[in-house]
């Protein structure tokens, strides 16, 4: 199985609400087996050059076990991000030597 990034990003204006902890930690939950790596929340941010224009902003990231692209894409269909008009980045991890 290959590791995947998942970028969160939520439109630059969004804050969260009450709910919104209970809402990631269900879904990091359902992941199961496939979330390697929980990964961290980022609380600022700043950018230079073109990172998904300045219409959205980065709010974290984590790293996921999948067979492929599709079961990655699969796995971020249901990303709290998404029900707030933001998005998931998905990659996968590029193994180096001696890593």
């Amino acid at each position: 199985m290959a590791k995947y990034v998942f970028s969160y990003r939520v439109p630059a204006d969004y804050l969260p609400n009450a709910e919104t902890p209970a809402e990631w930690q269900a879904w990091f939950g359902g992941m199961g087996a496939d979330l390697v790596e929980l990964g961290h929340a980022v609380t600022e941010y700043a950018s230079l050059g073109e990172v998904g224009g300045s219409a959205s902003r980065m709010i974290g990231y984590s790293v996921v076990s999948a067979e492929d692209m599709d079961a990655a894409l699969a796995l971020a269909k249901d990303c709290p991000a998404l029900r707030v008009g933001g998005g998931v980045e998905v990659g996968p991890v590029m193994e180096a030597a001696g890593s």
